[in-house]
């Protein structure tokens, strides 16, 4: 599973709005035989790529998925009848699909006598489908916001760091908002054509909706800008990543400047690390 969930990442910025999904085949000795992930909508999902990659392989095999088998016919086949046409005799899935059509893939599988076993490593598979789920649950993307603190704690201008920490994340996200307030793909034609509405323009949309609707489910603000700013005040971030200038080991701030933040409030540290001359600081919201 753990195989699956770290392929299932080269989707990250390209599935949506469908999920980023990894699966594995095992033979029936336990030998890998096929692996796949699904890369964009109207395309295979990734079990039907490690099938094609096993063969007859996966016969009386398993297939390990990191995200419960679909059940209905969109662009592609439902990948439960994938599954049963291999004729795979067990599979493990980590998360259930909450937009599920039906009994659902699991079910379907069941009901044909394949062993099915669910919650295999689920919060690990969570570290990547996580955003996707989010998203689908609250109608909106999931949102991060890179920016560049003052000495007080509070968002100034984006800063090499942030550039850098953009530069580097974002082919994991479906739409980037620069510094300068315009929309961009985060992995440019990554989506494919007539699948994904990517909006541009100077101005950023104020409401959240529209971006999901647009087939959105992450994002990623860069900086700290008006247009950043209006976004974010309709769509609170679920998470943000701020560097914190360095200071010296003892160190006094000026008594006019207030308590010194590091998080905005309703936000808690998950992981703090050097990063140049200050500090880089990620926290969830809640």
């Amino acid at each position: 599973m753990r195989r699956a969930i770290a392929i299932s990442a080269q989707g990250l910025g390209s599935t949506s709005p469908n999920p980023p999904v990894g699966c594995v085949v095992l033979d029936v000795r336990g030998r890998t035989v096929g692996e796949g992930y699904h890369l964009r909508k109207g395309e295979p999902h990734a079990e039907v790529n490690a099938l094609a990659a096993a063969g007859r392989s996966a016969e009386g095999g398993t297939a390990v998925v990191t995200l419960e088998p679909c059940n209905h016919y969109g662009r592609t086949p439902p990948c439960r009848e994938a599954l049963l046409a291999a004729r795979v005799a067990r599979v493990l899935i980590a998360v259930m699909d909450p937009t599920s059509r039906g009994a659902g893939g699991a079910a379907v599988l069941r009901q044909a006598g394949v062993e099915v076993e669910q919650d295999v490593l689920a919060d690990e598979a969570l570290v990547v489908l996580g955003p996707w789920l989010s998203a689908t649950k609250t109608g909106r993307p999931h949102v991060t916001w890179v920016y560049q603190a003052a000495l007080d704690g509070s968002p100034v201008g984006e800063g090499e760091a942030v550039r850098n920490e953009v530069a580097a994340l974002r082919g994991a996200y479906d739409l980037v908002v620069t510094a300068g307030g315009a929309f961009d793909e985060g992995r440019p034609g990554s989506h494919g054509r007539d699948v994904f509405a990517v909006l541009r323009g100077d101005a950023v949309p104020g409401s959240p909706e529209a971006l999901f609707a647009a087939g959105a489910r992450s994002v990623l603000v860069a900086g700290h800008s008006p247009g950043a700013a209006a976004l974010l005040a309709a769509c609170l971030p679920d998470e943000v990543i701020v560097h914190v200038p360095g200071t010296a080991e003892s160190w006094a701030p000026s008594p006019e400047a207030g308590p010194v933040g590091v998080l905005p409030d309703g936000y808690r540290v998950t992981s703090v690390a050097p990063a140049g001359n200050g500090v880089r600081v990620t926290g969830t919201r809640g």
